[in-house]
């Protein structure tokens, strides 16, 4: 069917407005590894979705929900010692203050459950996140979507969620400080969060962050700064959330985004790549923890904690293990990024190359100012990308970072035809 025919009748359908990618959206109609293949049979490289981690379509991911469905599925009110074994599994990717996990189907749902936890275990009911971020769209968390839509201009407030500037070196909040007072100086604002919460009676329950800033835009933290930040949380009373939907399950070329930001979260939330396409999440946290969130809501949710997302859990879990995906994302991730790093010199337009394992940011900025951001270039390369076939998208505070973020499984191979397109693209638009 003809994509314009097709957007019409999605309107109708979904209603005007529901999101769709590029300037002339694109038809999927199939998927294998890394690529995707539109309805005229065209492949893309997909550097986008982190919810195929495995790759579309991954042959052991697929045998086991099938098989699965064929056996049993069934909500969580019966013994299954699948979804027992994947909890006891998920715990052991952690350290040892992670003992149980409440299964969920979304980050946003999975978020929830943990500012629940937080703020049932504390009694208090104040949360801290950054002025850019984004956890979910639920009423209660969508609250933190965005608080400050202009980045350093301070803590800004929806009610008992409160905002500070994200940390970061590029823009950063005191200019010209050492990176050690760069660390203090956010760390005071944190400070001043929490004093506020404490004033005004609102008590501080947690701060919630995506360990390694992702929707900020994948800024370079401040030395110790979540370390500090961390430290500060617990002598406060609070307990630290690490949002790792888009950091964990191996996307920085370790298991955990917190790993490399050097800090010990007291709950993780997990969603996304988990299911390798079958809603599935989770909010991991101390069994002690878990017992007083149990005993205090009775939680339920129909579709989670069942023994289909248990087969599809471990079986991308295995592919992970199986196949070594740490050690490529770490090598392919690295000369990726390397290889974007070596071309912000020649070209005016890059402003920055930042980013984790297989999670690279390129931030476009305006006439060679590092600190003048250009979405709207941005935005005229991820169009450009995808008509050369490679899939990717724009994202940061001021949406103006093109977003690299491909299955686990991308090859090294892909990483060099990606940079032919990139170098091609960017000389276009240079003139």
């Amino acid at each position: 069917m003809d994509t314009t025919m097709l957007a019409a009748r999605r309107d109708r359908a979904l209603g005007a407005g529901a999101p769709l990618f590029y300037d002339r959206p694109i038809h999927i109609v199939r998927g294998e590894g890394t690529y995707l293949f539109d309805a005229e049979g065209r492949r893309y490289v997909d550097m986008y979705n982190n919810v195929p981690c495995v790759g579309h379509a991954n042959p052991h991911v697929v045998e086991a929900m099938a098989r699965q469905q064929a056996t049993l599925n069934v909500h969580s009110r019966y013994l299954h010692e699948g979804i027992v074994a994947l909890a006891e599994r998920l715990a052991a990717l952690h350290g040892p203050a992670i003992e149980s996990v409440v299964f969920s189907c979304s980050g946003t749902e999975a978020n929830e459950v943990a500012l629940r936890i937080a703020r049932g275990a504390t009694g208090r009911q104040g949360i801290v996140c950054t002025n850019a971020t984004y956890h979910g769209n639920s009423e209660a968390v969508g609250k933190m979507t965005r608080i400050g839509e202009a980045p350093g201009s301070g803590h800004n407030s929806q009610g008992d969620v409160r905002a500070i500037p994200f940390p970061e070196t590029l823009r950063p909040l005191v200019p010209g400080a050492s990176e050690a007072e760069l660390a203090e100086a956010y760390l005071e604002r944190l400070r001043g969060v929490i004093r506020g919460f404490e004033e005004d009676g609102t008590g501080f329950a947690g701060l919630i962050v995506c360990s390694i800033f992702a929707n900020e835009g994948l800024p370079d933290v401040p030395a110790g700064f979540m370390a500090r930040a961390a430290e500060m949380v617990r002598a406060a009373g609070g307990l630290v959330i690490a949002d790792e939907v888009q950091a964990g399950y191996a996307r920085t070329g370790r298991w955990w985004g917190y790993e490399g930001a050097g800090f010990t979260p007291d709950i993780v939330v997990t969603g996304k790549p988990m299911g390798n396409g079958l809603p599935l999440a989770a909010t991991a946290a101390s069994k002690a923890l878990v017992d007083g969130f149990r005993a205090r809501t009775r939680y339920f949710n129909t579709f989670a904690s069942s023994p289909l997302q248990a087969a599809v859990g471990m079986a991308v879990l295995d592919v992970i293990e199986r196949d070594g995906l740490l050690d490529n994302v770490a090598r392919v991730g690295a000369a990726l990024k390397a290889a974007l790093a070596e071309r912000k010199p020649r070209c005016a337009a890059i402003g920055d190359v930042r980013g984790h394992g297989l999670f690279i940011g390129v931030e476009m900025v305006k006439g060679g100012d590092a600190l003048d951001p250009d979405p709207e270039q941005a935005i005229a390369v991820v169009n450009r990308l995808k008509d050369r076939g490679f899939l990717t998208s724009n994202a940061g505070a001021f949406r103006n970072v093109v977003k690299i973020r491909p299955p686990l499984v991308f090859a090294r191979h892909d990483a060099d035809a990606f940079l032919e397109a990139f170098d091609a693209t960017i000389a276009e638009i240079d003139g």
